[in-house]
């Protein structure tokens, strides 16, 4: 009996087949799944990475390139803590922002004035970013449980002088508790501290679910 001719298999497929039975007979592992909780945990190590690099609290008007825009890393104001962090996760905040302010302006504060979209500072004004993780369905509920708080999550206060004041939730946490040291930068550059609940909470987000 003649068996029928079989087509030849693609070089690449072959080589492709040894890697990954190679790799299952040496017992490693090629990748972690993605999932939300390690996302959550990459985007907490990326605040905290900045802590020592950003070492000054600087408000000035910048202009910005774009997209991808920021100001020396030695230097920023509390939202850039959020935005280089979310960045590092291919998250742009200010492409983010400029596009949907653009899309609907009449959604975003206007107490800077009438002002068209400016992509150089949109993004870096807490207001604007609450307007936008609210529409981008980021915000959950203010609560005063601990655990509520997971690493990567983005809290904005109210300072008892009145400015707002934003920060990143941590996966370190304060001795004996389930309540996240926060990264932020209230003057000092950005610090990794026990003050989730040391001011007046008024917004609390999660990108990543």
């Amino acid at each position: 009996m003649i068996l029928p001719s079989l087509a030849p298999v693609p070089r690449i497929v072959v080589l492709a087949s040894l890697i990954a039975l190679g790799g299952f007979l040496s017992g490693q592992v090629t990748s972690v799944p993605e999932t939300p909780a390690t996302q959550r945990i990459a985007l907490a190590n990326a605040a905290l990475a900045e802590v020592g690099v950003t070492t000054s609290y600087d408000p000035a008007y910048v202009k910005l390139s774009y997209p991808g825009g920021d100001v020396p890393l030695d230097r920023g104001v509390c939202t850039d803590v959020v935005i280089r962090a979310l960045r590092h996760m291919g998250v742009d905040l200010q492409v983010l922002v400029h596009e949907d302010k653009k899309k609907s302006p009449d959604a975003y504060p206007r107490e800077w004035g009438n002002l068209p979209p400016d992509a150089n500072i949109d993004h870096r004004r807490v207001p604007n970013l609450m307007v936008y993780f609210q529409r981008a369905g980021k915000q959950l509920p203010l609560t005063r449980v601990e655990s509520d708080y997971l690493p990567g999550d983005i809290v904005v206060w109210r300072l008892p002088s009145g400015p707002l004041h934003i920060g990143m939730a941590s996966n370190r946490f304060a001795p004996g508790t389930n309540r996240p040291l926060m990264v932020h930068n209230i003057g000092e550059g950005a610090q990794c501290e026990d003050v989730l609940f040391a001011f007046t909470l008024i917004g609390h987000y999660r990108w990543f679910k």
